[in-house]
Formats: C-alpha cells, sequence, structure tokens
C-alpha cells in the first residue's frame, strides 16, 4: 500500500531541490490542521534528522537516507526510533517517502511523492495537494520578488516565535534569505540577537538590511485595565526604541505590523482604504500612537511601512483557531445578526505582503493586509461550516462575547464591523494567493477536495 502524488512547478529543477534543502522547508510543507509540531529540523536532506511532536508526548522522527540522496534528482525519508516517545510510530509504522524532481524543460519541474507505507492513500492525499500549492505560491512569490531586483538579504524579526513570524521566518529562509530572530532570552545560536525593548543595543541591527517588527501583547482577552495597558506598553514605546535606533543604524526598510483597528470597529458599510479617517474607541488610539511609534524612523530617511492587518485566518492560531472545534461539533453559529462585516486574510497572503514591503521600494506608509473580498459575520459562518461540512444553527446572541472580553472587547472585537480594502496593495498589482474566503478555508483546512 501507499501512495503515488504528483505535480509540475513552473521553476527549474535545481531551484526546486535546492528549496527543500534550505531552513523552514519542513515548516512550510507541514499542514496546519494536523496536531503535528515541528521540534528540530534536519539540517541535510542527505542524513539529516527531523523530529515532530505528536499530541501525548509522542515523536516522528524522519531520517533522511544518505543512500537515496542524489541531488538535484532524489531524496529519501523514512520513519526511525530515537528516544522513548518516536517508539510507538518507529516500531509501529512502515512509512518511506521518495521525493523525486523530473525535468520538464528548461523552467518547469515535476515533483512526484512516492510513499510507502500501510496508510491509505485517501488519507494522505489532502497533505500532498496541501505541499504542492505552498512549493509553488511559495516559489513564485520568490521569483517575483527576483524579477524585482531583491536579493539575499539579512531581516530582523521581533515576535519572530508567533503565528505570523514563523510563517514569515521559515518562507524567507527557504527563499535564500537570512532571518536574524531578536529574543529576549539569552541567544541560542547565531541566528538569534537578544533585544531589550526598553534598551536596545547599539549593535542590534548591524548587518542588517531590514527589520520586521511583529512583537506584541495578544489583543485577544478581556479588556480589564491590565490588559489594555499591556497592549499598549508592549507596542508603542518598543516600537518607537526600535524606530529610533533604524534611523541611527541607516536600515533602510522598517516593517512594522499595525492594525485595520484604527478604523474603529463601527463603520457601517463605508469601504475603508489606506486614506480613510481614523475611528473611534481604545484600538483605533492605539494603532494611531504605534504608527506614529514609527516616525523615527521615516524623520531618519528609512522606508517605513506599516501592515495594517485584517483578521488573520490559520488553524494554529488567531479566530479560526477558536472556531474550528466549535464549528467541527455543529455548535457554531453568526454572532447577533450577522450582518457586520469581516476583513481578514489567510496566513499565507499575509506573508505575501511582508514579503512585498520588503521588496517594494515605492510601498511606504500604511497598507491594508486584508483578502479583496470580504464577508459579513453571517456568511463567514455558513462558509466555515460548508467547508467543515456541519451545520451552524445556533446563533451568539449579541451579549455572549461580551461574558467572555467584557463590554467593550465586545464592541471592538467579536461585534467590530469594518468593510476595508487592499487599495494600496491593488495599486501596486500585488496577487493573493486565495482571495476568496472559501478557497482560503478549504486550502488551510484540507478540505479542497470537495
Amino acid at each position: 500500500m501507499g501512495i503515488v502524488c504528483s505535480s509540475i512547478v513552473a521553476v527549474p529543477r535545481a531551484e526546486v531541490f535546492d528549496w527543500h534543502g534550505r531552513p523552514g522547508a519542513f515548516a512550510r510543507l507541514a499542514p496546519p490542521w494536523q496536531p503535528v509540531s515541528l521540534l528540530a529540523e534536519a539540517k541535510s536532506l542527505r542524513d539529516g534528522r527531523a523530529v515532530l511532536g505528536l499530541p501525548g508526548g509522542l515523536r516522528w522522527v524522519a531520517q533522511h537516507d544518505a543512500a537515496g540522496y542524489e541531488p538535484p534528482r532524489r531524496f529519501v525519508d523514512s520513519v526511525a526510533v530515537d528516544g522513548l516517545g518516536s517508539l510507538p510510530a518507529g516500531l509501529l509504522l512502515r512509512w518511506r517517502h521518495t521525493h523525486d524532481f523530473e525535468v520538464v524543460d528548461d523552467g518547469h519541474t515535476r515533483i512526484v511523492d512516492r510513499v510507502a507505507t500501510p496508510v491509505p492513500a485517501f488519507a494522505l492525499r489532502s497533505m500532498f495537494e496541501y505541499r504542492y500549492r505552498q512549493i509553488a505560491d511559495d516559489l513564485a512569490a520568490h521569483g517575483r520578488a527576483a524579477r524585482a531586483g531583491f536579493g539575499s538579504s539579512t531581516v530582523a524579526v521581533t515576535g519572530a516565535s508567533g503565528l505570523v513570524g514563523s510563517a514569515l521566518a521559515a518562507f524567507l529562509t527557504t527563499g535564500g534569505h537570512t532571518v536574524i530572530r531578536l529574543v529576549r532570552h539569552a541567544p541560542s545560536n547565531a541566528n538569534e540577537r537578544r533585544w531589550d525593548p526598553a534598551d536596545p543595543a547599539a549593535d542590534l541591527f548591524d548587518g542588517v538590511d531590514a527589520v520586521v517588527h511583529l512583537a506584541g501583547a495578544s489583543i485577544a482577552g478581556r479588556f480589564t485595565d491590565e490588559h489594555k495597558r499591556a497592549i499598549v506598553e508592549s507596542r508603542i514605546g518598543p516600537t518607537r526604541k526600535l524606530a529610533e535606533l533604524a534611523g541611527r543604524a541607516r536600515v533602510p526598510t522598517f516593517v512594522s505590523a499595525s492594525a485595520i483597528g484604527y478604523y474603529g470597529h463601527r463603520r457601517g458599510d463605508e469601504v475603508l482604504r489606506e486614506n480613510a479617517s481614523r475611528g473611534d474607541g481604545f484600538l483605533a488610539d492605539v494603532v494611531a500612537e504605534w504608527e506614529a511609534a514609527t516616525v523615527p524612523a521615516s524623520e531618519a530617511g528609512v522606508r517605513v511601512v506599516s501592515v495594517r492587518t485584517g483578521i488573520v485566518q490559520s488553524p494554529r492560531g488567531g479566530t479560526l483557531r477558536l472556531l474550528r472545534p466549535l464549528f467541527a461539533t455543529g455548535l457554531g453559529g453568526r454572532i447577533g445578526d450577522g450582518s457586520q462585516w469581516l476583513s481578514w486574510i489567510g496566513i499565507d497572503d499575509l506573508v505575501d505582503v511582508y514579503h512585498r514591503a520588503l521588496w517594494h521600494g515605492d510601498l511606504s506608509g500604511p497598507v491594508n493586509a486584508v483578502a479583496p473580498q470580504p464577508v459579513r459575520n453571517i456568511d463567514y459562518t455558513r462558509i466555515l461550516a460548508t467547508v467543515l461540512h456541519r451545520p451552524a444553527l445556533l446563533p451568539v446572541p449579541e451579549f455572549g462575547p461580551g461574558l467572555l472580553l467584557g463590554a467593550q472587547g465586545a464592541q471592538e472585537l467579536a461585534a467590530a464591523s469594518q468593510c476595508v480594502a487592499p487599495a494600496r496593495l491593488e495599486s501596486a498589482g500585488h496577487t493573493f494567493r486565495t482571495p476568496d474566503l472559501e478557497s482560503t478555508l478549504r486550502h488551510l483546512l484540507g478540505r479542497t477536495r470537495a
């Protein structure tokens, strides 16, 4: 038993093979709907070893086989035993995965995956469909950047262990870039530097071509005075310090996270482009201060981009991680009458926005990082239920979110209505991987085969 799958990508074979061998490839290919975490990435496709964390403290060890290593034509990995946690998978499940790369022509490669395993093919097909789309889309994005003149760069990233930061770091390293993770603990390797948010070291940006600043306390939670203080203090001061340092260090590009909360929580059916007025409320005030904190960098001649992010879609975090189990058990439903606008973006499209902010030299100032097709809450509910093949018959009363978030949190998060348009991206000719919600959710949840 087993499976054989294949797909053609519009990239020469050597580039496709090299992409698989760079740090971050395993993370980019791991299906986000599976309960698996990457504990250690293989250092080599020839004889390296990757370790995955499974539920219940179990481990999956993927050992690369030197005898099957024939660059740029093939590499092979098999399940192995390394410690007690890996015994069940290593002893009970046969798995040998041969990755073949065949030349179609000078600009196209056929990727062929052959897995010898007792796991039935239908249980694996969605994983390979996900992997092929990730490979094709990632390589296409790197190709666009290369044609625009974006060469190998060193990018310093705060918040690199978070939902967005981990995806962006893996994407950049597979593209041949160096990512310097700015951390608050003692560095554990050469690609980490210790960052003190209150007083960043003068040499923090030495050798750095660009900075991506993602760090900040989660906005989700009950809007107590303590929670709101954490939101403010983790953003305004640290961003200003980094912007000042970027200006002194003459870093060419400074990209900072921001949010569509800038527009306020109730704007009716108004289409909100980047030139729309600032809204009212706590989050609008925070975002305005947050973006203003980057001014020292722009005044010093640094190109600054503020990425106003919508509701990020990923089963690894954010609202989709919370809603998926509810909808999967048939307990999902609209909030209130469901008329509020939801401006969303898939995690991989958000990665592409940050990537474009790094290489598109004419892009500066606020940029709306949202998909071009916002939906109302009632439509989001219907689409998610359809993708999961479940009913969505239990509407959440308007007072429900207030029990968890408090009155202000419910108003500015759960009941917020913002119809935001990615006007700057569209003017720049930006291409979205999955511009509509259903195709985004199907890809992220492994439900592409309707």
